[in-house]
């Protein structure tokens, strides 16, 4: 395979994660109770995360014990109750632009945590990518709550932070175990939480408990832990970009199940955010061929040579030399 064709592949298997994302948002609409947003993320986040438990049966050692929580905090418990709490104070518009400038804020944490400074193409890109997803989102009227704004950003924020210090606290610690780790630890809090502020869990059907298991395992676990191979492997800014799939696949689902109307604004911003994806997509690095060297080997280099010859070839045939010394 070429390096190439691996880039390309990285980045099909991190979209996973935002068209998961995005599909999520048909599937609460039509098949979950709406009134109980905390219960949901901790069905969907703690579930997860003992799915991912039991698959990679490994606890955490060392450093991992504080740092599985914190970034369970970060990326999942957090995140979520800031979410709601945008939720309730901000046209869904308002909120979806400010998560939009999600490219900016990984961008911006990993330069100075990770070393990776933006290059020119991947800010055309984002800036594309941006206005595509502004675009497709739409700029609603209405009354704009300053606690609002503060929770959407923070919500921003506590995410990006997350995702960066989860690439940058890396080790051989199997993904899998560490992404267990952080929806468990999440999960719980969410958990707390959804019993503090909204009381006892909504009652669901058998419709309901299996739309939750599909996102529990689809649209959390599996997408987690693409989205996590993603950052490992390409530069946190692209993995931004690649993100603007998540409202891009809400409006495109919404209009192959949910009957719902494009407008030409929003097939515009489409457009804008898939050009976003060429343009940012990662530069692939030429890979270096050693060079042949136009000196002549020195005699020590030789004689070593010979002698190791026939161990390279693997045939254990002795050496001309050293069948001379036996002789004398």
């Amino acid at each position: 395979m070429s390096s190439m064709e691996a880039r390309w592949r990285l980045v099909a298997v991190t979209a996973v994660a935002p068209i998961a994302w995005g599909a999520t948002y048909v599937v609460t609409r039509h098949l979950l109770p709406a009134d109980a947003p905390l219960w949901g993320a901790a069905w969907r986040a703690l579930p997860a995360g003992l799915l991912l438990w039991s698959l990679a049966r490994r606890r955490p050692r060392g450093d991992w014990w504080w740092k599985a929580p914190v970034l369970g905090m970060l990326n999942f418990g957090a995140f979520f109750v800031l979410v709601y709490l945008a939720a309730q104070l901000l046209p869904s518009s308002i909120a979806a632009s400010v998560m939009a400038l999600a490219p900016l804020a990984l961008a911006g944490l990993a330069w100075p945590l990770l070393a990776q400074r933006p290059t020119a193409r991947w800010a055309a890109g984002a800036v594309l990518g941006i206005a595509g997803v502004l675009l497709v989102v739409g700029l609603g009227a209405g009354a704009v709550s300053p606690a609002g704004i503060v929770a959407s950003v923070v919500a921003l924020l506590a995410s990006s932070l997350g995702a960066i210090l989860t690439t940058r606290w890396r080790d051989d610690t199997p993904l899998l175990a560490t992404t267990a780790w952080q929806l468990t630890a999440g999960g719980v809090a969410l958990l707390v939480a959804a019993g503090v502020v909204e009381g006892a869990p909504p009652r669901v059907d058998a419709v309901g408990i299996a739309a939750y298991a599909g996102i529990a395992v689809v649209a959390t676990a599996l997408a987690f832990v693409c989205w996590f191979t993603g950052l490992r492997h390409l530069p946190a800014g692209t993995v931004g970009i690649i993100g603007l799939l998540n409202p891009v696949t809400g409006v495109v689902l919404g209009v192959l199940v949910g009957g719902e109307a494009v407008t030409p604004a929003q097939a515009l911003g489409i457009a804008l955010v898939l050009v976003s994806l060429l343009i940012a997509r990662p530069r692939v690095t030429p890979t270096s061929r050693p060079r042949a060297s136009s000196s002549p080997p020195s005699p020590s280099t030789a004689r070593a040579a010979g002698d190791a010859a026939p161990a390279a070839r693997g045939d254990g045939a002795p050496s001309p030399r050293r069948t001379a010394r036996r002789r004398r």
